[in-house]
């Protein structure tokens, strides 16, 4: 089972970051990326079949959640991963009321995403396989496999997410050209080491190349390049 994913989200950057992860998680594709409210009502009625929205809260022509509101009393049905920035509690309580499953938080890495999007699948796929549960403890179990948070979403001890969340956005910067540690850590005023532990966990969750560059010494150094797109890549459906 392939499940087709709508991706709502008005930054064209965003939106394609948010396509390349969710297309390099098996049994996902990318079904249409779209930028507004009214843009994902006729992505709706054209494709013949969405599994899952990846929604924006915030989009230029209205909340997400009023189109969500908009949409299930039009009779569309279809899961939801609230994809936002926003933490007010009140509101991700309204998401959970109007069928998200999943609030992701920005911003985020790619493995906080594909864990989420594969604890999703095998709900979906265990929920088409059984039909019913055996019991309490199976809904129970199913409920909680699909919501709970990987452990691994932390961030390793000594990292902080605003830190992260400038190394991310100035590797992103750099696009194809890539950065070392040195140039990173001159560039937002932290050490290299720092610099470089940041650089090495954006690799370990998949966000991030890492290759060796020779320099003027003849000695190699570690780049690092994103793995997404960069600055002024334009999305499409």
């Amino acid at each position: 089972m392939t499940l087709r994913v709508l991706v709502v989200e008005d930054d064209p950057v965003a939106a394609d970051a948010h396509a390349l992860y969710v297309g390099r998680v098996p049994g996902f594709t990318v079904a249409a990326t779209v930028h507004s409210r009214a843009e994902a009502v006729r992505a709706l009625d054209e494709e013949a079949r969405i599994d899952l929205i990846l929604l924006d809260l915030y989009l230029p022509d209205g909340n997400g959640l009023e189109l969500l509101r908009r949409l299930r009393a039009a009779g569309h049905t279809q899961d939801v991963f609230a994809v936002t920035s926003a933490r007010d509690l009140a509101v991700i309580r309204e998401g959970v009321s109007l069928g998200v499953v999943q609030h992701v938080l920005k911003p985020f890495t790619f493995r906080t995403l594909s864990d989420r999007l594969l604890r999703y699948r095998d709900f979906r796929t265990a929920a088409e396989a059984h039909g019913e549960a055996a019991s309490q403890d199976e809904v129970d179990r199913a409920l909680s496999d699909l919501r709970a948070a990987p452990a691994s979403s932390a961030l390793p001890k000594g990292l902080s997410a605003p830190t992260l969340a400038r190394v991310t956005a100035h590797l992103r910067e750099a696009a194809a050209r890539g950065l070392t540690a040195s140039e990173t850590a001159r560039a937002l005023g932290i050490n290299r080491i720092t610099a470089r532990r940041y650089l090495e966990h954006l690799v370990t969750t998949g966000d991030a190349d890492r290759r060796q560059r020779y320099g003027q010494v003849g000695r190699p150094e570690h780049h690092y390049a994103w793995r997404g797109p960069g600055p002024g890549a334009t999305s499409g459906s």
